[in-house]
């Protein structure tokens, strides 16, 4: 497997020169989706089942933006958003193909529900 930048640059031309030359962008030292499944796979296959699960939700959100993604964390701190607005982050998210990460905002606003943590 040939790990690569979430822009699809190899990881052998993302270098301190490069950067400093300014040939970056901010994709070019994003992880790439393909890089986190292969290390979510090494994890399960040396008995990491949570860190396997953790690394396929990670992955995932490599199709959102920066924004959205940083939205998401946003809407999921305690006191942060109401149930539906959990809801409709899950659906936005399974929309973006997230369906594990999707189920993670419902399990959490479950909770939240049930501890009293919703706005």
């Amino acid at each position: 497997m040939t790990i690569s930048a979430h822009s699809g640059r190899g990881l052998e031309q993302v270098t301190v020169e490069a950067a400093r030359n300014g040939d970056l962008t901010l994709d070019d030292i994003r992880i790439s989706r393909e890089t986190l499944l292969v290390q979510a796979e090494a994890a399960e296959a040396t008995g990491s089942a949570q860190l396997g699960t953790n690394l396929r939700r990670a992955a995932e959100l490599t199709a959102l933006s920066t924004d959205d993604m940083l939205a998401a964390y946003e809407a999921l701190r305690p006191g942060r958003s109401t149930f539906e607005e959990l809801e409709e982050l899950a659906q936005r998210l399974v929309a973006q193909e997230a369906h594990a990460c999707a189920e993670l905002v419902r399990e959490a606003a479950a909770a939240y529900r049930r501890r009293g943590l919703l706005r």
